[in-house]
Order: C-alpha cells, then structure tokens, then sequence
C-alpha cells in the first residue's frame, strides 16, 4: 500500500484530553504533528435532543497507514462513548512540509 499524508480530526471534551493524547501519539511517532484548538462550541444530536457542548478540536497530521493505529489510540484513551474521528486526504501541500512529515513518522 502506498501511503498517503492525511489529516484527521478529532474532537475531545478539553484541552488537557487532547494534549494527553496527541503527546501519546507523537512519541508512538503515530503522527508528525497534532493542532489543538483549545475551545470550540458544538452542537448535535444525542440521544434524542439537540446538546451544545464547550471541546476542543484536534488536528492530527499523519499519513494513511497510522490511521487505524491513531484511531484505536483515541479510542482507548478519550472519554467520549462516540468521539468524532475524521481521515482526510491531504491533496496538496508544500512539499516540503509534506517532505518533513513523512520523515517525522515510523
């Protein structure tokens, strides 16, 4: 399989959650890089009735291969029963970043 450099995006309850997880992921060498967005308001359905929800957004740079190994990591350690995790491809960057992130990686 040709490997890929994707993004994932996960929402946690907090920063301290993501930050817990993302320094996991980064000495897994899981991920090149994490994002956190220490506080966004979202707003959904569960269980019947729309909630609205203070957590943090969580960008993960990786490549295709680490992504179930990333998924399997948060699920482990969140405290969501159901957290939104999210593969995107990446397309298009510069190729240098690009470049570094897959040298970041194992």
């Amino acid at each position: 399989m040709i490997s890929k450099p994707i993004l994932i995006i996960w929402t946690c309850k907090d920063l301290k959650e993501g930050r817990k997880v993302a320094k996991n992921l980064l000495e897994k060498r899981l991920i090149a890089c994490a994002s956190i967005v220490p506080a966004v308001e979202s707003l959904f359905q569960w269980e019947g009735k729309v909630e609205i929800s203070k957590e943090s957004k969580v960008f993960l740079k990786t490549d295709s291969r680490h992504f179930k190994a990333v998924q399997e990591q948060i699920l482990a350690e969140c405290s969501y029963e159901v957290p939104e995790i999210l593969g995107l491809p990446i397309e298009q960057g510069n190729p240098d970043y690009l470049d570094w992130l897959q040298k970041e990686l194992c």
